[in-house]
């Protein structure tokens, strides 16, 4: 069959609940480690679109809509067999009118980068992904009037906010969303909450992220390295991942504990790019599709 007859036998439609396990058979197909949970979360969050060839998914894309004037876009997936027939670039147009002129982010694989190029994103910055089960849980150290505690319901409107200074983007509904199957610890000084971490299941077993901290250069990196150990201790042993920016100085830590950085992708964006409260730092996100 030509390029041209295979491009007219597909359909193109919403992401529906009911493609949940065509999608996470895709997934798995290209060898994502997404549980098919892993996506009923991405698709509660947001919306997408699906290409269909006859009952066959070959292809699958979500959004997500931060506030009014930011988004971003992932799990996108073309299946092997039809890859190089345009379906991915169709895909990314779907999502990218439903976007329409909002900031647009995403984590390109190199592969993946051209496209993304071609389609109006540049390059903003890197992240690194962590992972292993072989890892050291190093010792909490925190500072002088601080400690960790677990989250309560009260403390939602302060992650919202800490979540959005330190991506530049509304992620209030995002972080509601993630509260409803990840556990939680704040890190409060003087009777405020200064960070915070999440950790969920994901794919392989669980995953570390968003990780929020406040304060300057070291004491802030401190008090990131001080959350991310809480959640290393509480998991050693399991097979744990963590994203984490390139800028965020976390990366040479997490290799000295054994959780090995195996890869990394590029984050990009269209629109224009966020800009985050710099007194504000994002160590860990929640993965790369919302960010």
């Amino acid at each position: 069959m030509s390029v041209a007859e295979i491009r007219s036998t597909i359909l193109y439609r919403p992401f529906e609940a009911r493609d949940i396990d065509a999608a996470h058979a895709l997934s798995v197909e290209v060898k994502w480690p997404h549980r098919a949970d892993d996506w009923r979360f991405v698709l509660d969050a947001g919306a997408g679109f699906i290409a269909q060839e006859g009952e066959r998914v070959v292809g699958t894309a979500l959004y997500w809509k931060f506030g009014e004037d930011a988004g971003s876009l992932g799990m996108v997936i073309v299946a092997p067999d039809r890859q190089g027939h345009g379906i991915g670039r169709k895909l990314m147009e779907l999502l990218l009118d439903a976007l329409g002129s909002r900031v647009t982010l995403l984590h390109a694989t190199p592969a993946g980068q051209p496209l993304y190029a071609k389609l109006g994103f540049e390059p903003i910055g890197t992240l690194h992904q962590h992972q292993s089960a072989d890892f050291r849980a190093p010792a909490i150290l925190l500072q002088a009037g601080e400690g960790l505690r677990p989250l309560e319901s009260a403390d939602t409107p302060r992650l919202a906010e800490l979540a959005s200074r330190a991506a530049g983007v509304d992620r209030g509904a995002i972080l509601q969303q993630l509260l409803g199957v990840a556990q939680g610890v704040a890190l409060e000084s003087g009777g405020e909450i200064v960070g915070f971490a999440l950790m969920r299941p994901f794919g392989r077993g669980h995953a570390i992220g968003p990780v929020i901290a406040t304060g300057e250069g070291q004491e802030r990196l401190q008090r990131a390295q001080a959350l991310v150990a809480h959640w290393l201790a509480a998991n050693e042993g399991a097979f744990t991942r963590m994203d984490t920016p390139g800028d965020s100085g976390l990366t040479p830590w997490l290799e000295e504990l054994g959780l090995r950085q195996v890869d990394a992708v590029v984050k990009m964006a269209r629109n224009g790019a966020p800009r985050p409260d710099a007194s504000v730092g994002q160590f860990g996100i929640v993965n790369q599709a919302v960010g």
